[in-house]
């Protein structure tokens, strides 16, 4: 969906815009658009890279 989940990488700080509740999870993983992030409100989460376009948060 977005070519900036290309950049995310293990550390980086997002969030994912249809469930803002979760907070500012922390990516794990990034292997083939398939996006792990531990979020503190959900724990962590496989996300299809190709189907959610998640936001980096530069200043948490």
């Amino acid at each position: 969906m977005s070519d900036l989940n290309a950049i995310l990488s293990p550390g980086m700080r997002v969030r994912h815009p249809e469930f803002p509740d979760w907070g500012i999870g922390q990516v794990q993983s990034n292997i083939a658009g398939k996006i792990t992030v531990n979020f503190p409100e959900q724990g962590k989460v496989v996300i299809d890279g190709s189907r959610v376009a998640l936001v980096p948060v530069l200043d948490p």
